[in-house]
This record gives structure tokens, sequence and C-alpha cells, in this order.
């Protein structure tokens, strides 16, 4: 009887903890990921590089990469689209 009695407790408890991560989960989860928005663009022209494209329009590395999700510097090309001002 002792031993149904503890089983019992614990799988109360078990429960009970679950219930809770998954309550704190919810809580602080991060409802919505950001799209960044793009106010500006900037089409690349021969010999431009995301650095200096980020010189010109004064953005910094962080800056220019949230507005620019998913880019591949090392893989631009002439009359790309580049986001230069917006919202991440």
């Amino acid at each position: 009887m002792a031993k149904a009695a503890a089983l019992l407790f614990s799988l109360a408890l078990v429960i009970s903890l679950l219930l809770i991560c998954m309550a704190e989960g919810r809580i602080f989860a991060d409802e919505t990921p950001q799209t960044p928005s793009c106010e500006a663009i900037h089409g690349v022209k021969a010999n431009e590089t995301c650095f200096s494209v980020q010189q010109v329009f004064k953005l910094t590395p962080g800056e220019f990469g949230a507005i620019n999700p998913n880019l591949v510097c090392d893989k631009l090309f002439i009359g790309q689209w580049l986001c230069v001002a917006g919202s991440s």
C-alpha cells in the first residue's frame, strides 16, 4: 500500500512539474519572429562588396545583416538588390 502511494505521489509530482514547465515556456516564448522591413534599396554595381555598401550607407555589419537576411556577401552580382535602410 505504501509503495502504491509513493508511486502515485511521484506520478503527480512529475505531471505537476511538466505542466509548470509548459506554462513557463509559453510565458517567456517569443511570440512572433520579427521580419525585416526594407525602406530603401540599392542595386549592386561592378566591384561593390557588402563592406563598401555598408560604408557608403553608414551601416554597421549587424544592421546590414539584419535588414538583408540570408545574404551571401561572397556571391553578390551586378544588379542584385540590397536593402540599405529599414528595420529588423
